[in-house]
């Protein structure tokens, strides 16, 4: 049931005339289905960055109508700046953002590049992903030569383009269409010459100079520039995969081969948008380097951009460069954006979802609130100062659980109504019973795995609770009294669900294993909940 959201981002050869920057904006910003989030235009790299995300058809149109205005509006024989190209539109890579796979990328950049070729009649390479040569795979390789070595590249039959004419056209030059993930766009700011930032560069990038062996970051590409508006130097970095080079690694990278050729760190500066673990990630490791206790998202974000220096040359303002908060008015949580008035009537309707298991995680996640709203009330004053470290261990993992079982107030629904569309599935022939029969079974797995999550995620705080109960504030008990009873009945509804649909369930082993685990659960809700009781019954201050 959820949208399916891709992220396109072309990057087009023109960072300096704002009447065709915004031209090409508007033709993107006006597409059916499609959400422009952000352009970023440079002046020195003569380059801008746009950033929109929408259905897979919908953002290969939005990409094609830019294409289209760049195409009457850029001429790349007057073209010069300090970032490398090919093209007027230089590449467009399509990411999985939400519903999608990597194959739904690939197949968007298939039908971008062809429909580019057949309408502009220009040159595409496909890379990333949808390249299946390793000589042609990443942007430098086929990038390499650059716009002026084009003509050349082009009379080679190993650079014949995947689509359009193998053919020189001036005006546009060629294009890259790729799929691929997530690339974080990232310049660290020096004080030095162009080429002590291209040294550096050479120094951390993935793959640099063999005379300057060292401990490289994988999965990094980079190289120096001039930053003539800002009147400084850039470490210019794509790291391609932030999962395995974080950003605060590169930074400090930066900084250490800096301080070797004692030249100063600036800050830091973000080209288009970035995915909010990738900051959150930043907030941890100086968290952890620092010893310091951070428990709310806005307050780590803040760290993230301070210790980075995400506002040196502008506003780094979170809202509008962190994805996942661009897209946070998408609709995709219906229920939990709603109001409690709302909420709660919608449950009172004559319908049946939201039902139960939505309930049941808004009570569980209101139990887990309030105990982490005790523990927070508990720490922070000279008068619990002796309970500091114990605090500091366990509000952490109870605070995390609370958007996590928030979240599946909307996912219980999603999942009921999966189930549901398989119940409406044709069964005229022997292979539709067959295929409405898997539906049915792989609907009712779904809907128990909610449940069933909301239990596993409830029952892994029955000992902080417990803990808790000995040294909270004495005047908040009742507080944590009503949490461990809403905790309680947030388990015991997932039971209820589970044990619901399991009955229709035909694997046999599948039913037993689930069945045993709800079981427990349940088991440990009750007894759990009349411990945390009980020492709160028997504490007298």
């Amino acid at each position: 049931m959820n949208k399916q959201i891709v992220e396109c981002v072309p990057n087009f050869s023109e960072g300096r005339d704002t009447k065709i920057i915004e031209a090409i904006a508007s033709a993107i910003r006006t597409t059916d289905g499609v959400t422009l989030l952000d352009v970023d235009p440079g002046q020195s790299t003569n380059r801008t960055v746009y950033t929109f995300v929408g259905s897979p058809d919908a953002v290969v149109n939005g990409a094609l109508n830019g294409a289209k205005v760049a195409y009457d509006l850029i001429d790349m024989s007057k073209q010069k700046g300090e970032h490398p190209r090919l093209g007027a539109l230089d590449v467009c890579p399509f990411i999985p953002v939400r519903g999608v796979d990597m194959d739904d990328c690939v197949r968007c950049a298939q039908q971008f590049a062809k429909r580019l070729s057949d309408e502009l009649n220009v040159a595409v390479y496909l890379y990333g992903y949808a390249s299946n040569l390793d000589y042609r795979k990443t942007v430098p390789q086929i990038r390499s030569g650059e716009y002026e070595g084009l003509p050349q590249k082009l009379t080679s039959p190993e650079w014949v383009p995947d689509y359009g004419p193998n053919e020189f056209v001036a005006q546009w030059g060629a294009t890259m269409s790729g799929a691929r993930k997530f690339l974080i766009a990232y310049n660290v700011n020096m004080i030095s010459t162009k080429e002590q930032a291209h040294r550096i560069a050479l120094l951390i990038r993935e793959k640099g100079s063999e005379k300057e062996e060292t401990n490289r970051l994988k999965a990094t590409q980079a190289m120096g520039w001039w930053l003539n508006e800002a009147n400084i130097a850039q470490v210019t970095v794509n790291i391609l995969d932030h999962e395995i080079t974080p950003i605060h690694a590169v930074y400090e990278a930066v900084v250490k081969h800096s301080n070797n050729l004692k030249l100063p760190v600036t800050g830091s500066q973000m080209v288009g948008l970035v995915p909010l673990k990738a900051i959150l990630d930043v907030a941890e490791y100086y968290m952890k380097m620092e010893d310091l206790f951070i428990l709310d998202e806005d307050q780590k974000v803040h760290l993230a951009i301070t210790r980075l220096g995400l506002n040196s040359l502008g506003p780094f303002d979170p809202k509008e460069r962190i994805i996942e908060y661009m897209l946070k008015n998408d609709n995709t949580c219906p229920l939990i954006n709603k109001s409690v008035k709302e909420f709660v009537q919608l449950v009172g309707d004559r319908i049946t979802a939201p039902g139960g298991g939505s309930v049941a995680a808004n009570v569980g996640s209101l139990g887990i609130a309030l105990a982490a709203m005790v523990a927070k009330m508990s720490y922070g004053k000279k008068m619990f100062e002796h309970n500091d470290a114990i605090m500091r261990r366990l509000i952490p993992p109870i605070n995390l659980s609370i958007n996590e079982m928030l979240s599946l107030v909307d996912t219980d629904t999603n999942a009921y109504n999966d189930y549901v569309l398989a119940l409406k599935l044709p069964q005229t022939t022997p292979e539709e019973l067959k295929q409405r029969e898997n539906a049915i079974e792989m609907g009712l797995k779904g809907a128990i795995a909610v449940p069933l999550r909301l239990a596993r995620i409830s029952s892994k705080h029955w000992d902080s609770l417990k803990e808790l109960a000995h040294i909270i504030h004495y005047p908040t008990k009742s507080d944590l009294q009503v949490g461990a009873n809403c905790l309680k009945v947030g388990i015991l509804g997932a039971y209820y669900n589970v044990m619901t649909n399991i009955s229709d369930i035909k694997d046999e082993n599948y039913k037993t294993t689930i069945t045993n685990e709800i079981e427990n659960y349940k088991l440990l809700a009750e007894r759990s909940c009349n411990q945390v009781l009980d020492i709160l019954d028997k504490r007298s201050a």
